[in-house]
């Protein structure tokens, strides 16, 4: 049987590239950051923490916090008609104005 070439990161690298002036250590306030329930996010990776990622396709989605789950946040997005629910650590997550 083949084996399938590449992962989850294969064929991003635009889509995951930091601008020069961001490249370096994590925000520790993005890292930190909390959300409450029903908050609207955004979905914005942030390549330098693989922990807690999502598939880049939903990159840029919008989407709404449903709970907790250990120091991830469960956020609900629409994709077409169907709804999908996504594991994301709040790095990987900036607020929206609702």
């Amino acid at each position: 049987m083949a084996q399938r070439t590449g992962g989850l990161r294969r064929k991003t690298r635009s889509k995951l590239k930091k601008n020069v002036r961001m490249k370096g250590k994590l925000s520790i306030r993005n890292y930190l950051q909390s959300f409450s329930v029903d908050d609207t996010v955004a979905l914005v990776m942030e390549p330098s923490y693989h922990g807690g990622i999502y598939h880049p396709r939903f990159q840029g989605d919008v989407g709404i916090i449903v709970g907790k789950q250990g120091t991830c946040y469960r956020v609900q997005i629409k994709d077409g008609n169907m709804k999908k629910i996504f594991i994301v650590h709040p790095v990987h997550l900036k607020r929206q104005q609702s």
